[in-house]
């Protein structure tokens, strides 16, 4: 194969790597001209403020990581289907090749492709790459879908997983490039407005970054079980970013676990069952797709969650102003960074829910344009695990006591000195970000007294559980 030989387009989605990547892989392998390119359709155009601007800045890196095996990222905006002919067209490209995604939009858009592709007798091919496991090769004893993680966990935890493919020595350029967008006609940053310049000081992109962070993540590794939960402390990976963008592939960093367990460090199935966790979202997302907009026990659709989302509780909720420190610190954390600590995320869930009984999908719509590690199915199921209507889901009665879960997780306050400016006399840079970051039109300021809370912590959870013994009752 050759220069002459047709070209193969690849086509890149949220597998922003040249590593572990079984479709790039396969191109690579046939020895043709390939035509690396993202498409920005209707899906992309849906992502929230946050995920699209850190997909801007992914975009950058890759096109810069292909440049350096003597390629290049061609980007085109409109329908898929309609942008891959005119590309075939284009480039006589015989071959589309790309890595399956598991979302019920996504799965409907890429079969409709497939059948186009190859009534024009191009073929197309889909691989895997962004779980460890495809979902319908994970079932129960009986052959139906897991409802419940541990069971899940013990299924898969000795399983085989392939290991990763190394990245193309260099990839063959086609004899010409078709014309490619900038990445600056796409306005990916807009809904970001004066917020992504403070977002671009926390936020490294792309795949040299993730695996450092792995590599960093790996020598803290063995105090990771007792670590991940203190607020302050830097114990958590810190990868959900790069596994929501496919900077990392899944298979990389469970090998990169496994390797380390060999070698005697602690710590690692503690970890290896988060990973295996983001399996479990996407299972449920794959088989049960209503995981995503509906209560998944449809027992819970009379329960009476408000959902106003622009009362003056849920404002002060989204503008990280309840009064509830702690609470505000994950959500200031959350606009500054672009991401949250996960022990504030269930405090914060459960105040919504809970204390304020607002609606799951209010927040859930909330991070979904608040964070760069979004995740359809993580985001969605972390959601209806905390209010209680989702699968394996935590009681509705067990309400956090944001109180004693700062005493426990943040007993020093430094997490929340590190992110609420309001009392203190000279706050360090990390909180004034907020108030950098935030619209101007909020009217808030560092300098204004601390709010009083929105609602008690007595007060709300006495209201959330009788409206849940209501809901026994009825």
């Amino acid at each position: 194969m050759g220069p002459k030989s047709p070209p193969i387009i690849m086509w890149f989605r949220q597998d922003l790597r040249l590593s572990d990547h079984p479709a790039l892989s396969a191109a690579s392998a046939t020895g043709r001209p390939i035509i690396p390119v993202y498409l920005f359709d209707d899906l992309g155009q849906a992502l929230g403020a946050a995920p699209k601007w850190r997909l801007g800045k992914g975009l950058e890196v890759f096109d810069r990581a292909l440049a350096q095996l003597g390629s290049r990222l061609i980007l085109r905006r409109g329908d898929a289907l309609e942008v891959l002919q005119n590309l075939i067209k284009e480039t006589g490209s015989t071959e589309v090749y790309w890595s399956r995604a598991y979302d019920p939009d996504t799965i409907a858009r890429d079969t409709r492709i497939k059948a186009a592709l190859t009534k024009l007798g191009v073929q197309p091919k889909s691989f895997s790459g962004h779980l460890l496991f495809e979902p319908w090769t994970v079932q129960t004893k009986t052959g139906t879908p897991f409802r419940v993680f541990t069971p899940m966990w013990r299924s898969v935890q000795k399983r085989e997983v392939p290991f990763p493919h190394a990245r193309p020595a260099a990839l063959t350029p086609p004899k010409e490039w078709p014309h490619t967008d900038t990445l600056e006609s796409w306005g990916l940053a807009a809904g970001m407005n004066r917020g992504a310049s403070v977002c671009a000081r926390y936020v490294q992109p792309g795949e040299d970054a993730a695996f450092k962070t792995l590599h960093r993540f790996l020598e803290r590794l063995s105090g990771y079980p007792e670590a991940r939960d203190q607020l302050a402390e830097d114990g958590t990976s810190g990868i959900s970013e790069y596994l929501s963008l496919g900077e990392i592939g899944p298979r990389s960093v469970w090998h990169a676990l496994q390797g380390a367990e060999m070698f005697g460090m602690s710590g690692t199935e503690a970890y290896l069952r988060q990973l295996v966790w983001r399996e479990f979202a996407y299972h449920l997302m794959f088989h049960t797709p209503h995981l995503l907009s509906n209560n998944w026990k449809p027992e819970w659709d009379q329960f009476p969650w408000g959902q106003n989302a622009s009362s003056p509780e849920i404002i002060a909720w989204k503008q990280a102003r309840t009064g509830i420190p702690v609470v505000d610190a994950g959500l200031r954390q959350m606009y500054v960074t672009g991401r949250m600590h996960n022990r504030a995320r269930m405090i914060v869930a459960s105040y919504l829910t809970k204390h304020l009984m607002a609606h799951w999908k209010i927040g859930m719509g909330w991070f979904s344009d608040c964070l760069t590690d979004w995740d359809p199915a993580s985001n969605a199921m972390g959601w209806q695990w905390v209010a209680g209507s989702g699968p394996d889901a935590s009681p509705f009665f067990r309400i956090f006591n944001p109180e004693a879960q700062q005493k426990k997780y943040d007993p020093y306050c430094d997490y929340v000195r590190k992110w609420v400016a309001e009392g203190q006399s000279n706050p360090p840079s990390s909180a004034l970000d907020y108030f950098e970051a935030i619209p101007c039109k909020w009217g808030l300021d560092p300098s204004a007294p601390y709010p009083n809370p929105v609602v008690g912590l007595a007060e709300g959870r006495a209201r959330a559980l009788s409206a849940y013994e209501g809901r026994k009752s009825r």
